[in-house]
Protein backbone atom coordinates (compact mmCIF):
# COMPACT_ATOMS: atom_id res chain seq x y z
CA UNK A 1 0.00 0.00 0.00
CA UNK A 2 1.39 3.55 -0.74
CA UNK A 3 2.63 4.87 2.40
CA UNK A 4 2.62 8.36 0.41
CA UNK A 5 -0.63 8.65 -0.57
CA UNK A 6 -2.51 6.67 2.87
CA UNK A 7 -0.11 8.91 5.19
CA UNK A 8 -1.38 12.19 3.24
CA UNK A 9 -4.86 11.01 3.53
CA UNK A 10 -4.81 10.01 6.96
CA UNK A 11 -3.37 13.36 7.59
CA UNK A 12 -5.77 15.09 5.87
CA UNK A 13 -8.85 13.62 7.39
CA UNK A 14 -7.56 13.86 10.66
CA UNK A 15 -6.80 17.62 10.75
CA UNK A 16 -10.44 18.42 8.77
CA UNK A 17 -12.44 16.13 11.01
CA UNK A 18 -10.95 17.90 13.83
CA UNK A 19 -11.70 21.30 12.51
CA UNK A 20 -14.99 20.63 10.93
CA UNK A 21 -16.57 18.61 13.91
CA UNK A 22 -17.31 21.39 16.23
CA UNK A 23 -19.04 23.77 13.36
CA UNK A 24 -20.76 20.71 12.58
CA UNK A 25 -22.07 21.16 16.11
CA UNK A 26 -22.40 24.35 15.81
CA UNK A 27 -25.10 23.60 13.08
CA UNK A 28 -26.61 20.86 14.69
CA UNK A 29 -25.09 17.26 13.52
CA UNK A 30 -23.02 14.91 15.16
CA UNK A 31 -21.63 12.23 13.67
CA UNK A 32 -21.00 8.65 13.60
CA UNK A 33 -18.02 6.94 14.76
CA UNK A 34 -17.73 4.92 11.90
CA UNK A 35 -16.64 6.91 8.58
CA UNK A 36 -17.22 4.13 5.73
CA UNK A 37 -16.57 7.11 2.87
CA UNK A 38 -12.99 8.18 4.71
CA UNK A 39 -11.52 4.19 5.27
CA UNK A 40 -9.86 2.16 2.73
CA UNK A 41 -9.07 2.73 -0.69
CA UNK A 42 -10.74 6.51 -0.46
CA UNK A 43 -6.93 7.66 -0.05
CA UNK A 44 -6.11 6.66 -3.56
CA UNK A 45 -9.42 7.79 -5.45
CA UNK A 46 -8.25 11.36 -3.28
CA UNK A 47 -4.95 11.27 -4.80
CA UNK A 48 -5.71 10.31 -8.17
CA UNK A 49 -8.48 12.46 -8.96
CA UNK A 50 -7.50 15.66 -7.28
CA UNK A 51 -8.95 17.35 -9.97
CA UNK A 52 -11.83 17.22 -8.36
CA UNK A 53 -10.16 18.22 -5.15
CA UNK A 54 -10.39 16.86 -1.62
CA UNK A 55 -13.46 16.69 0.68
CA UNK A 56 -14.75 14.83 3.54
CA UNK A 57 -17.72 12.53 3.02
CA UNK A 58 -19.61 12.35 6.05
CA UNK A 59 -22.39 9.95 8.08
CA UNK A 60 -24.44 12.01 10.65
CA UNK A 61 -26.96 12.89 12.46
CA UNK A 62 -29.28 15.54 13.09
CA UNK A 63 -29.35 16.55 16.83
CA UNK A 64 -33.00 17.75 16.84
CA UNK A 65 -34.26 14.30 15.77
CA UNK A 66 -31.93 11.51 15.28
CA UNK A 67 -32.15 12.27 11.48
CA UNK A 68 -29.16 10.28 9.31
CA UNK A 69 -27.60 12.36 6.84
CA UNK A 70 -24.64 12.86 4.88
CA UNK A 71 -22.27 15.42 5.32
CA UNK A 72 -19.87 16.81 2.36
CA UNK A 73 -17.29 19.11 3.54
CA UNK A 74 -14.24 21.40 2.06
CA UNK A 75 -12.26 24.16 2.33
CA UNK A 76 -9.85 22.89 -0.75
CA UNK A 77 -10.55 25.29 -3.69
CA UNK A 78 -11.33 22.35 -6.05
CA UNK A 79 -13.51 20.57 -4.03
CA UNK A 80 -15.62 24.02 -3.08
CA UNK A 81 -15.79 24.58 -6.92
CA UNK A 82 -17.28 20.68 -7.23
CA UNK A 83 -20.05 20.77 -4.75
CA UNK A 84 -21.14 24.32 -6.30
CA UNK A 85 -21.13 22.68 -9.72
CA UNK A 86 -23.00 19.50 -7.93
CA UNK A 87 -25.44 21.72 -7.00
CA UNK A 88 -26.39 23.75 -10.35
CA UNK A 89 -26.34 20.82 -11.46
CA UNK A 90 -29.14 19.73 -9.11
CA UNK A 91 -31.05 22.36 -10.10
CA UNK A 92 -30.89 21.95 -13.36
CA UNK A 93 -31.99 18.60 -13.28
CA UNK A 94 -34.93 19.58 -11.51
CA UNK A 95 -35.96 22.76 -13.53
CA UNK A 96 -35.43 21.47 -17.45
CA UNK A 97 -38.26 21.88 -18.65
CA UNK A 98 -38.17 19.61 -21.85
CA UNK A 99 -37.75 16.41 -18.80
CA UNK A 100 -41.05 14.63 -19.18
CA UNK A 101 -40.03 12.66 -15.85
CA UNK A 102 -38.97 13.68 -12.39
CA UNK A 103 -35.59 12.67 -10.63
CA UNK A 104 -35.81 12.19 -7.41
CA UNK A 105 -32.68 13.52 -5.21
CA UNK A 106 -32.03 13.17 -1.19
CA UNK A 107 -33.75 16.36 0.62
CA UNK A 108 -30.79 19.65 1.25
CA UNK A 109 -31.28 20.41 4.59
CA UNK A 110 -27.54 22.76 4.79
CA UNK A 111 -25.78 24.20 2.20
CA UNK A 112 -23.32 27.08 2.98
CA UNK A 113 -19.97 28.40 4.09
CA UNK A 114 -18.64 27.89 8.09
CA UNK A 115 -15.13 29.27 8.65
CA UNK A 116 -13.88 28.57 5.49
CA UNK A 117 -15.64 25.22 4.89
CA UNK A 118 -18.13 24.74 1.82
CA UNK A 119 -20.60 22.20 3.66
CA UNK A 120 -24.06 20.40 2.10
CA UNK A 121 -25.69 18.16 4.67
CA UNK A 122 -28.53 16.04 2.59
CA UNK A 123 -30.82 13.34 3.78
CA UNK A 124 -29.48 9.78 4.47
CA UNK A 125 -31.60 7.49 2.15
CA UNK A 126 -32.60 4.70 3.55
CA UNK A 127 -33.30 1.49 1.95
CA UNK A 128 -34.56 -1.75 2.53
CA UNK A 129 -31.93 -3.24 0.46
CA UNK A 130 -29.05 -2.73 -1.25
CA UNK A 131 -29.53 -2.42 -5.45
CA UNK A 132 -27.60 -6.23 -5.95
CA UNK A 133 -29.60 -7.74 -2.98
CA UNK A 134 -32.95 -7.75 -5.08
CA UNK A 135 -33.94 -10.11 -7.28
CA UNK A 136 -33.09 -10.01 -10.79
CA UNK A 137 -36.51 -9.00 -12.32
CA UNK A 138 -36.75 -5.52 -9.90
CA UNK A 139 -32.68 -5.02 -10.73
CA UNK A 140 -33.47 -4.91 -14.39
CA UNK A 141 -36.70 -3.17 -14.01
CA UNK A 142 -35.04 -0.36 -11.70
CA UNK A 143 -32.25 0.01 -14.13
CA UNK A 144 -33.98 0.53 -17.21
CA UNK A 145 -36.61 2.92 -15.68
CA UNK A 146 -33.73 4.66 -14.77
CA UNK A 147 -32.13 4.66 -18.36
CA UNK A 148 -35.55 5.92 -19.71
CA UNK A 149 -36.13 8.72 -17.08
CA UNK A 150 -32.28 10.15 -18.43
CA UNK A 151 -33.24 9.49 -22.45
CA UNK A 152 -36.48 11.94 -21.58
CA UNK A 153 -34.34 14.59 -21.07
CA UNK A 154 -32.93 15.20 -24.55
CA UNK A 155 -31.75 19.05 -25.70
CA UNK A 156 -33.40 18.89 -29.22
CA UNK A 157 -33.05 22.87 -29.86
CA UNK A 158 -30.60 25.47 -29.91
CA UNK A 159 -32.20 26.80 -26.78
CA UNK A 160 -32.07 23.50 -25.03
CA UNK A 161 -28.37 23.52 -25.68
CA UNK A 162 -27.96 27.00 -24.15
CA UNK A 163 -29.55 26.43 -21.01
CA UNK A 164 -27.65 23.21 -20.32
CA UNK A 165 -24.41 24.59 -21.20
CA UNK A 166 -24.79 27.26 -18.73
CA UNK A 167 -23.89 24.23 -16.30
CA UNK A 168 -22.33 21.43 -18.15
CA UNK A 169 -20.79 21.15 -21.45
CA UNK A 170 -22.08 19.14 -23.79
CA UNK A 171 -19.87 16.12 -25.29
CA UNK A 172 -20.36 14.92 -28.72
CA UNK A 173 -18.06 12.60 -30.88
CA UNK A 174 -15.15 14.62 -31.02
CA UNK A 175 -14.85 15.04 -27.23
CA UNK A 176 -15.67 11.44 -27.02
CA UNK A 177 -12.65 10.89 -29.00
CA UNK A 178 -10.57 13.53 -27.67
CA UNK A 179 -10.40 12.11 -24.54
CA UNK A 180 -10.06 8.16 -25.18
CA UNK A 181 -6.92 10.22 -27.45
CA UNK A 182 -5.99 11.56 -23.95
CA UNK A 183 -6.10 8.39 -22.31
CA UNK A 184 -3.96 5.87 -24.74
CA UNK A 185 -1.26 8.79 -24.65
CA UNK A 186 -1.69 9.40 -21.02
CA UNK A 187 -0.95 5.03 -20.42
CA UNK A 188 1.56 4.96 -23.19
CA UNK A 189 3.56 7.45 -21.32
CA UNK A 190 3.29 6.06 -18.06
CA UNK A 191 5.46 3.11 -19.18
CA UNK A 192 3.42 0.50 -17.07
CA UNK A 193 1.47 -1.14 -19.23
CA UNK A 194 2.96 -1.62 -22.45
CA UNK A 195 0.66 -4.64 -23.93
CA UNK A 196 -2.49 -2.62 -23.47
CA UNK A 197 -1.31 0.22 -26.52
CA UNK A 198 -2.28 -2.13 -29.32
CA UNK A 199 -5.65 -2.57 -28.04
CA UNK A 200 -6.78 1.24 -27.14
CA UNK A 201 -5.21 2.45 -30.34
CA UNK A 202 -7.89 -0.51 -32.21
CA UNK A 203 -10.53 0.83 -29.79
CA UNK A 204 -9.82 4.46 -30.68
CA UNK A 205 -10.09 3.72 -34.51
CA UNK A 206 -13.62 2.01 -33.71
CA UNK A 207 -14.49 5.65 -31.62
CA UNK A 208 -13.38 7.52 -35.20
CA UNK A 209 -15.02 5.73 -37.47
CA UNK A 210 -18.09 5.70 -35.73
CA UNK A 211 -18.31 8.84 -34.73
CA UNK A 212 -21.96 9.51 -37.29
CA UNK A 213 -23.69 6.86 -34.56
CA UNK A 214 -22.39 8.71 -31.39
CA UNK A 215 -23.84 12.04 -32.41
CA UNK A 216 -26.82 10.69 -33.33
CA UNK A 217 -27.81 10.05 -30.27
CA UNK A 218 -25.75 12.48 -28.69
CA UNK A 219 -27.32 15.41 -26.44
CA UNK A 220 -29.19 13.62 -23.65
CA UNK A 221 -29.10 13.26 -19.89
CA UNK A 222 -26.49 11.33 -18.73
CA UNK A 223 -25.29 10.01 -15.19
CA UNK A 224 -21.49 9.33 -16.12
CA UNK A 225 -21.03 7.26 -13.12
CA UNK A 226 -24.79 5.42 -12.87
CA UNK A 227 -23.59 2.51 -10.45
CA UNK A 228 -25.53 1.01 -7.36
CA UNK A 229 -23.23 3.11 -4.95
CA UNK A 230 -24.34 6.69 -6.30
CA UNK A 231 -28.30 5.62 -6.33
CA UNK A 232 -30.80 4.10 -3.58
CA UNK A 233 -34.25 3.11 -3.87
CA UNK A 234 -36.92 3.80 -1.57
CA UNK A 235 -40.42 3.43 -1.99
CA UNK A 236 -40.41 2.83 -5.59
CA UNK A 237 -38.55 5.37 -6.28
CA UNK A 238 -34.76 6.04 -7.47
CA UNK A 239 -32.55 8.61 -5.51
CA UNK A 240 -29.56 9.76 -7.35
CA UNK A 241 -26.75 10.85 -4.60
CA UNK A 242 -23.92 12.06 -6.51
CA UNK A 243 -25.17 15.02 -9.32
CA UNK A 244 -21.39 16.04 -9.91
CA UNK A 245 -21.47 13.16 -12.50
CA UNK A 246 -24.86 14.64 -14.44
CA UNK A 247 -24.09 16.11 -17.99
CA UNK A 248 -25.57 15.86 -21.55
CA UNK A 249 -23.64 13.54 -24.17
CA UNK A 250 -24.87 10.13 -26.11
CA UNK A 251 -27.38 8.69 -24.08
CA UNK A 252 -25.57 5.46 -23.62
CA UNK A 253 -23.00 6.61 -21.96
CA UNK A 254 -24.42 5.97 -18.61
CA UNK A 255 -26.15 2.74 -19.61
CA UNK A 256 -21.97 1.79 -20.77
CA UNK A 257 -21.04 2.86 -17.04
CA UNK A 258 -23.68 0.49 -15.57
CA UNK A 259 -23.48 -2.32 -17.86
CA UNK A 260 -19.38 -2.44 -17.53
CA UNK A 261 -19.99 -2.43 -13.80
CA UNK A 262 -22.26 -5.28 -13.84
CA UNK A 263 -20.09 -7.31 -15.99
CA UNK A 264 -18.26 -8.00 -12.70
CA UNK A 265 -21.16 -7.53 -10.01
CA UNK A 266 -24.15 -9.03 -12.09
CA UNK A 267 -23.31 -10.68 -15.15
CA UNK A 268 -26.85 -11.60 -16.11
CA UNK A 269 -28.06 -7.87 -15.45
CA UNK A 270 -25.73 -6.52 -17.90
CA UNK A 271 -26.78 -10.01 -20.40
CA UNK A 272 -30.26 -8.58 -20.01
CA UNK A 273 -29.78 -5.21 -20.61
CA UNK A 274 -27.91 -5.48 -23.86
CA UNK A 275 -30.27 -8.02 -25.44
CA UNK A 276 -32.46 -5.43 -24.28
CA UNK A 277 -31.51 -3.10 -26.29
CA UNK A 278 -31.08 -5.42 -29.54
CA UNK A 279 -34.16 -6.55 -29.12
CA UNK A 280 -35.90 -3.01 -28.76
CA UNK A 281 -34.08 -0.13 -30.50
CA UNK A 282 -32.03 -1.71 -33.79
CA UNK A 283 -28.31 -2.83 -34.22
CA UNK A 284 -27.56 1.09 -34.62
CA UNK A 285 -28.44 1.72 -30.97
CA UNK A 286 -26.37 -1.54 -30.48
CA UNK A 287 -23.64 -0.31 -31.70
CA UNK A 288 -23.60 2.94 -29.83
CA UNK A 289 -23.85 1.36 -26.79
CA UNK A 290 -20.32 -0.75 -27.26
CA UNK A 291 -19.27 2.26 -28.06
CA UNK A 292 -19.97 4.15 -25.38
CA UNK A 293 -18.61 1.03 -23.22
CA UNK A 294 -15.44 0.94 -25.33
CA UNK A 295 -15.61 4.83 -24.12
CA UNK A 296 -15.97 4.08 -20.47
CA UNK A 297 -13.58 1.39 -20.44
CA UNK A 298 -10.41 3.39 -21.75
CA UNK A 299 -11.55 5.60 -18.87
CA UNK A 300 -10.88 3.16 -16.03
CA UNK A 301 -7.94 1.55 -17.61
CA UNK A 302 -6.19 4.89 -17.27
CA UNK A 303 -7.81 5.77 -13.78
CA UNK A 304 -6.05 2.18 -12.25
CA UNK A 305 -2.61 2.63 -14.76
CA UNK A 306 -2.01 5.95 -13.69
CA UNK A 307 -2.10 4.63 -9.82
CA UNK A 308 0.71 2.18 -10.88
CA UNK A 309 3.99 4.28 -10.04
CA UNK A 310 2.41 5.56 -7.14
CA UNK A 311 1.64 2.63 -5.09
CA UNK A 312 2.87 -0.63 -3.73
CA UNK A 313 2.36 -4.00 -1.98
CA UNK A 314 -0.93 -5.64 -2.38
CA UNK A 315 -2.27 -2.77 -3.74
CA UNK A 316 -0.01 -2.20 -6.34
CA UNK A 317 -0.84 -5.89 -7.13
CA UNK A 318 -4.51 -5.34 -7.07
CA UNK A 319 -4.49 -2.57 -9.57
CA UNK A 320 -2.38 -4.27 -11.99
CA UNK A 321 -5.03 -7.31 -11.62
CA UNK A 322 -7.76 -4.58 -12.38
CA UNK A 323 -5.62 -3.57 -15.69
CA UNK A 324 -5.48 -6.59 -16.77
CA UNK A 325 -9.25 -7.90 -15.95
CA UNK A 326 -10.75 -4.31 -17.34
CA UNK A 327 -8.53 -4.92 -20.54
CA UNK A 328 -10.00 -8.11 -21.34
CA UNK A 329 -13.49 -6.84 -20.98
CA UNK A 330 -12.45 -4.32 -23.20
CA UNK A 331 -10.82 -6.79 -25.75
CA UNK A 332 -14.39 -9.03 -25.48
CA UNK A 333 -16.56 -5.91 -26.22
CA UNK A 334 -14.14 -5.05 -29.22
CA UNK A 335 -14.41 -8.31 -30.45
CA UNK A 336 -18.83 -8.76 -29.58
CA UNK A 337 -17.74 -11.48 -27.83
CA UNK A 338 -18.68 -12.51 -24.02
CA UNK A 339 -16.28 -12.40 -21.33
CA UNK A 340 -14.92 -15.75 -20.29
CA UNK A 341 -16.30 -16.57 -16.49
CA UNK A 342 -12.96 -18.10 -15.71
CA UNK A 343 -11.84 -14.56 -16.41
CA UNK A 344 -13.78 -12.49 -14.15
CA UNK A 345 -13.97 -15.69 -11.28
CA UNK A 346 -10.07 -15.43 -11.22
CA UNK A 347 -9.92 -11.89 -10.98
CA UNK A 348 -12.53 -11.59 -8.04
CA UNK A 349 -10.39 -13.98 -5.83
CA UNK A 350 -7.75 -12.55 -6.80
CA UNK A 351 -8.73 -9.28 -6.00
CA UNK A 352 -10.35 -10.23 -2.83
CA UNK A 353 -7.02 -11.63 -1.16
CA UNK A 354 -5.34 -8.30 -2.26
CA UNK A 355 -7.80 -6.11 -0.94
CA UNK A 356 -6.95 -5.02 2.60
CA UNK A 357 -9.79 -5.35 5.49
CA UNK A 358 -10.52 -1.52 5.72
CA UNK A 359 -11.23 -1.79 2.05
CA UNK A 360 -13.45 -5.14 2.19
CA UNK A 361 -15.16 -3.17 5.39
CA UNK A 362 -16.19 -0.25 3.29
CA UNK A 363 -17.76 -1.90 0.29
CA UNK A 364 -19.88 -3.59 2.88
CA UNK A 365 -23.38 -2.47 1.73
CA UNK A 366 -22.41 0.35 -0.99
CA UNK A 367 -24.01 -1.76 -4.18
Amino acid sequence: MSTTTQSTWKAYVENELSTVTPILDALGYTLEHDQPHLSGERHLMQAVTTEHGRKLILVGHRKSDGLRVIIKATRDTAGIRELAHEQKARTLLHSIHFAYQAFQSPSILYFGTRDGFTIVVTEFIEQACTFLERPLKEQFAFALSAFKAQESAHATTYTHVQEISRVVAPIDSSGYHTLFADFVSNIRAAKVAPELIETLEAALGVLSRHATTIDRYGNFLVHVDFVPHNIRIRDGAIYLLDHSSIRFGNKYEGWARFINFMVLYNPPLADALIEYVRLNRGEEEVLALKLMRVFRLGEILWYYTRTLNSVEGNLKLLNAARVRFWAEVLVSVLNDSALPSSVREAYIQERDQLRSDDEKKRQIGLH
